[in-house]
């Protein structure tokens, strides 16, 4: 027998996650970025992972401004917003080499949406066979690499896709 390993999951399950308020918003004491899963803030957009992903390498990628909806970005934000999207894509293309990626927005909390007040665009990275039995069956994933590690070794791409952005933390 095979055991699918997720602890960061728990927190999930019990209701135990520490975060207070939204967990986008850059407010307040900025020093564990590691332990928010931050890959990069800037002055206008942040990229974090998804605590509790769909596959190896979610990310999520959000105005630093707490907006619900892409029609109250500023054209500067929307932008950003974009020109994160395709930055995030190239650093997971190029250490994760997935197959293609689903990238997309879940507006209200009716559409799904998480955290429906701040607005967020979903980066999942895709390989053929991903979706297997185990999903259609017993709604179990498997995902093959501690979440950490994968920030760890996300993160040095981060810092470099974003190194020439003026005013963000890298």
């Amino acid at each position: 027998m095979k055991n699918l390993w997720a602890p960061w999951r728990m927190d999930y399950i019990l209701g135990d996650d520490p975060q207070e308020g939204c967990i986008f918003c850059t407010e307040g004491d900025l020093t564990h970025d590691r332990d928010r899963l931050m890959l990069h803030i800037g002055p206008r957009i942040l990229v974090m992972m998804n605590r509790y992903p769909y596959n190896n390498g979610h990310l999520l990628v959000a105005p630093t401004r707490h907006v619900a909806d892409p029609r109250e970005l500023e054209p500067q934000e929307s932008a950003a917003l974009w020109e994160a999207v395709n930055r995030s894509l190239d650093c997971l293309g190029e250490l994760m080499k997935p197959d293609s990626f689903n990238v997309g927005l879940n507006l209200g909390e009716a559409a799904g949406a998480g955290v429906a007040a701040h607005m967020h665009v979903h980066i999942v990275p895709r390989w053929v066979g991903d979706t297997n039995f185990m999903a259609i069956l017993d709604e179990v994933r498997s995902i093959p690499e501690h979440i950490m590690q994968t920030y760890d070794r996300l993160r040095p791409l981060f810092v470099k896709a974003f190194a020439q952005d003026s005013g963000g933390r890298n």
